[in-house]
């Protein structure tokens, strides 16, 4: 496993910001379409819509979000790849479907790099929780409640190979659990496997903060635990990972980008990465991309390969350390 990854993308900031990005003009004559792969009100569809809500500025159109929902997001993703590269459909990218997929399944219809990268947006905190009324007050006392009911307790994700999955898996991996040791319910979207938490269809959940960041306010749901390497603001009452004895769950942590068609132009690619760099200030677009529970970070075109490529390898060897293979 290469090192920290929140290093990583520090090292590769660093390297964008000292590159210059070219003037292009930026002549847009007829609407944006982003995929979002995943169902309405999933992070997915929560990025796509604080993006496609402030592009129209910087490119004198409108910009429409469609839900292409399936697969774990490559339903979508696969849509995006066939799609004419020409920078009026692009694809909001995420770590199930851009890093996990193609780590997991051999016989993906595509691989992380057959995409055209413009941008990392944002990381999404991950978060484990409970419903708000569960007799599992802390995370370790979920971890001894699956122990005690080993293969009965539920867990709702986005879809098999999604992070929702990886987290758990980890944790059963970490504690010698075994993989089996809760059933795992998939979803289309975060929405849905937050909702189905709520509904009492399974007993808990991991995911990226933000679908669950306003259940977790308003006490509907407990978050016991977060991956990130210090207390979340929005949160600070609920612990880190290291901090409950999990320190391996560091690894994992959730991310949007914005990806376009294979063989677009460079012209095109470096005209995107100079608008995605007028949204990195705009004030909007950033307050909007807080409030759901995530964090600002985008990159330019080459950091954004850079790091999409260190979070296929980490979960390729994660991958490979737990025995894990999606049909």
């Amino acid at each position: 496993m290469k090192g920290n990854l929140w290093a990583a993308l520090a090292a590769v900031l660093l390297a964008a910001c000292a590159l210059p990005l070219p003037a292009v003009a930026q002549n847009f004559d007829r609407p944006v379409q982003i995929i979002a792969p995943f169902t309405a009100g999933g992070d997915a569809d929560l990025a796509s819509r604080n993006l496609a809500a402030v592009l129209p500025k910087y490119i004198n159109q409108n910009v429409i979000v469609v839900n292409r929902a399936g697969a774990s997001g490559a339903i979508g993703s696969e849509y995006v790849k066939r799609a004419t590269p020409d920078g009026y459909t692009l694809l909001l990218a995420r770590v199930g479907s851009q890093a996990v997929l193609p780590a997991l399944k051999p016989d993906l219809s595509y691989k992380w790099n057959d995409f055209t990268f413009l941008g990392l947006l944002e990381l999404n905190p991950y978060v484990c929780a409970v419903r708000g009324d569960s007799p599992y007050k802390t995370f370790p006392e979920l971890v001894e409640g699956i122990r005690r009911n080993m293969g009965k307790f539920k867990y709702s994700t986005a879809g098999v190979g999604t992070i929702h999955e990886m987290g758990p898996q980890m944790l059963f991996d970490v504690t010698k659990m075994g993989k089996d040791a809760a059933i795992q319910i998939p979803y289309k979207g975060g929405g849905d496997a937050a909702i189905a938490l709520l509904q009492r269809e399974v007993d808990f959940g991991c995911s990226n903060l933000a679908t669950v960041l306003g259940f977790g306010q308003s006490g509907q749901l407990r978050i016991l635990m977060t991956t990130l390497p210090e207390r979340y603001k929005d949160i600070p009452n609920v612990p880190t990972a290291k901090e409950v004895g999990f320190p391996q769950l560091e690894r994992i942590v959730g991310w949007s980008a914005l990806y376009g068609p294979p063989g677009m132009s460079a012209r095109d690619v470096a005209m995107w990465g100079e608008i995605l760099a007028k949204v990195a200030k705009d004030a909007q677009w950033v307050a909007a991309t807080e409030k759901i529970g995530s964090v600002p970070r985008i990159l330019a075109p080459a950091a954004t390969a850079a790091y999409v490529k260190e979070q296929f390898e980490t979960y390729d060897q994660l991958g490979k350390a737990l025995g894990l293979k999606l049909p």
